[in-house]
């Protein structure tokens, strides 16, 4: 197994915490898609693909019909992605994925964040560089699959390493080759659990305990449980 695999057995997904979160960020997610590609998720592969990711977690159809209907309103803010960088005590490093209509705000928040831990907001580019960004998918398939033949089919689409979760099959690829892997999943019929991406760590994940460990974990949480965060990535082993 890749280092994928491996990133993904020794992450610990917290999911947010609750669904209203859940359905927050997603919404922000559809929005951003919706904006960008339009509202019509026949034409916009991305929206198609965050409906699917929005309807694994159970959110309701009238919530993501609302969140596209936002993104589609004149009135309505824009929400800018952002990417924050930083260091927080004990060497480890931070990337913070925003989705946000006030950066001024959110710049402000993840700062204090940093600050409280006795660490610090750094500068674009300080950390991004330890961080591989990955397109992933989640599938699922009506009939057995040897995945090994269907990796070799996959690389020519940019995929870059499979394996199966459960009863689901994950596959990594490059950043660009987003649109060709789903593309290849759309036309072969395959069920689309989830689309979207990840940063793997590049870096060997440094291992804390006790105090070292709790201090992490809460500068996690206080990420985490900003309505602006997305998604938290860095490198301290669980």
């Amino acid at each position: 197994m890749g280092r994928a695999f491996e990133f993904r057995k020794e992450r610990k997904f917290k999911r947010w915490g609750n669904m209203s979160r859940v359905f927050t960020r997603l919404g922000k997610e559809i929005a951003i898609a919706a904006k960008s590609g339009g509202p019509d998720p026949d034409n916009n592969p991305r929206l198609r693909a965050i409906i699917s990711t929005a309807r694994s977690e159970n959110m309701p159809k009238d919530n993501i019909e609302r969140a596209i209907k936002r993104a589609v309103e004149k009135d309505h803010s824009d929400y800018k992605e952002v990417v924050y960088e930083g260091y927080g005590p004990h060497g480890i490093a931070f990337l913070i994925e925003t989705a946000t209509d006030n950066p001024t705000r959110t710049v402000a928040n993840i700062r204090s964040y940093f600050n409280k831990s006795s660490g610090s907001l750094g500068t674009q580019g300080s950390v991004e560089f330890m961080f591989d960004r990955k397109s992933v998918f989640k599938i699922r398939t009506a009939t057995e699959v040897d995945i090994e033949e269907l990796e070799l089919e996959l690389i020519d689409f940019g995929a870059e390493e499979l394996f199966r979760e459960e009863d689901e099959i994950v596959i990594y690829g490059s950043f660009e080759s987003y649109g060709n892997i789903q593309k290849y999943i759309e036309e072969k019929g395959y069920e689309l659990v989830t689309g979207g991406f990840e940063r793997i760590p590049t870096v060997d994940l440094k291992k804390l305990e006790g105090e070292h460990l709790a201090e992490i974990e809460k500068l996690i949480d206080r990420f985490e449980n900003d309505d602006d965060v997305q998604s938290v990535y860095h490198t301290m082993a669980n």
